[in-house]
């Protein structure tokens, strides 16, 4: 029995009303948005957001700061130093041993030396008596070392040196005039590093390349592959409808339905695994865009073969101008040949000039200098022949980075050959199938109207079916892995960007599912 619900006021369950719609609005506001993409978009997208390659290029401006920093290798260091020191007891230097030896010598000669042949110092007399007579001059040298006895008594023998805290305030400044080198050497490495960093980012951005045609390419894959196992659940949703009629009406076995209901719950799983690994391969193309997984991905461009490309020699050519692996391992054997450089630069001596300023002190020394200039000079004349070993060792690694040179050309002309040959085999398949897909399509439809007729068995349709459907999908696969072919001949060459023009070229065959 139903019952009324009244309510005491209106406004109140219009205000009720109007509250539960508001909790049901974000639900509508937070759905997910479907962005249609061309495979430019997401390339795109992927190079100014992929955080590969922001490292890359976060790699590439440490090594420029770097090679900044190197420069600076040549310019003078001037720093400021403070120092406060606490000792336990001051510094003094007593001479008074000094005074107590001399004291005796001065005291003696003062009082009991004889002494001649003074100058006399008056000058209107030293003409005519120049030198003085052996009494004077004995008294006259008596006197002066008497008086300098006077002086040696008076002085402070006992001379304090460093009081125990004093605090000062210097400026240096070393300058090097000559290393032998080794600053330049530093220099040339620096730039190296930075120019390996540069290519390191160009071989990332081919590699990501590769991965982004695999990944949405793949997508394209698995979505047309959806529609194919659609178009074999309505056609066993078909089949089973006419079996059910014909079972009906006595034309075929009961046998021949339950046929036909398996293929159709067989077909019912091969589309759920399909729509599954669609979004596997779409939240997989998400993380190579570093794109949020709430927004759904609609791939615009289609799986595709071309009527024929260029020859294996111009791939070849290609990848030795513009691979960025060729280049790196150029950049190894430059950095090596600098290894060598730097070695040889020990056998040079290093020249720098110094320099020091007292800025400011408390109760530092009054024997330390306010400032002082300098040159220094250290030159290694003997190691136990180090050096020559070590330059020796710098030249072996030049020429493993040359055979690594060579192995690596060999590899990348390999692989190059190998995607070619790919390429091809995968275009012969193509057409192959095509052939294929024509016959099955037939054979389908003749054995679907033998069906109808009672001249054929529900297992002979479905087996034409899906004989159908397999062609779809590998002929679909063979254009997928011909387009990752594609890429991955694009990477090894290093010219990641030739694969959108062959996107736009009229040489492209495309393909999709109706």
């Amino acid at each position: 029995m139903l019952k009324t619900i009244k309510t005491a006021n209106p406004r109140i369950f219009l205000g009720f009303v109007f509250i539960a719609f508001l909790a049901q609005f974000p639900l509508y506001a937070q759905h997910s948005e479907v962005k249609a993409l061309t495979f430019a978009d997401v390339y795109d997208q992927m190079m100014g957001d992929s955080h590969v390659l922001k490292q890359a290029e976060y790699h590439k401006d440490e090594k420029a700061a770097e090679f900044r920093a190197a420069k600076g290798l040549r310019a003078p260091k001037i720093s400021l130093t403070g120092t406060a020191v606490q000792m336990s007891d001051p510094l003094h230097l007593d001479l008074t041993p000094v005074r107590d030896a001399i004291t005796p010598l001065y005291s003696a000669l003062g009082n009991y030396g004889n002494f001649s042949g003074v100058p006399n110092p008056d000058p209107a007399t030293n003409q005519m008596m120049p030198i003085l007579p052996d009494d004077r001059s004995t008294a006259a040298v008596r006197a002066n070392l008497l008086e300098g006895l006077d002086h040696v008594n008076a002085a402070e023998w006992d001379q304090m040196i460093q009081e125990k805290r004093f605090a000062s305030l210097s400026a240096s400044v070393v300058w090097p005039v000559f290393t032998g080198g080794k600053i330049k050497v530093a220099n040339e490495a620096a730039r190296i590093y930075e120019e390996e960093a540069g290519l390191q980012k160009e071989q990332k951005q081919a590699e990501l390349l590769s991965e982004l045609a695999t990944r949405y390419y793949g997508l394209v894959l698995s979505r047309e592959a959806e529609k194919v196992r659609r178009q074999v659940l309505d056609a066993m949703e078909r089949h089973l409808y006419d079996a059910e009629k014909l079972s009906e009406e006595g034309q075929i076995a009961p046998v021949e339905k339950l046929h036909a209901e398996v293929a159709k719950a067989d077909a019912e799983r091969e589309l759920k695994k399909a729509r599954r690994q669609s979004e596997i391969v779409e939240r997989s193309l998400q993380n190579t865009m570093a794109m949020e997984p709430g927004d759904s991905i609609v791939a615009v461009n289609r799986l595709f073969v071309l009527k024929e490309i260029g020859k294996e020699e111009q791939f070849i050519e290609l990848a030795e101008a513009n691979s960025p692996l060729l280049k790196q391992i150029l950049s190894k054997k430059e950095l090596s040949q600098t290894g060598v450089k730097l070695e040889q630069s020990n056998y040079l001596p290093s020249v720098a000039l110094s320099g020091m300023y007292d800025i400011a002190n408390k109760d530092l020394s009054p024997y330390t200098p306010e400032w002082l200039v300098g040159l220094g000079l250290k030159w290694t004349l003997f190691d136990g022949v180090a050096r020559t070993r070590k330059v020796q060792a710098a030249r072996f690694r030049v020429n493993q980075v040359e055979e690594a040179g060579l192995k690596a050309q060999d590899d990348i002309e390999t692989v190059i050959r190998k995607l070619h040959q790919q390429l091809g085999m995968q275009l012969e398949q193509h057409q192959s199938l095509t052939k294929s897909l024509t016959f099955a399509e037939a054979y389908l439809e003749s054995k679907d109207m033998a069906f109808h007729e009672g001249l054929a068995t529900s297992a002979d349709v479905v087996d034409a079916r899906l004989l159908v459907a397999r062609f779809k999908i590998e002929q679909l696969q063979a254009m997928y892995q011909y387009d990752v072919a594609l890429a991955a001949l694009m990477q090894i060459c290093g010219v990641p960007a030739q694969f959108n023009n062959y996107l736009t070229s009229d040489l492209v065959i495309t393909q999709t599912i109706d």
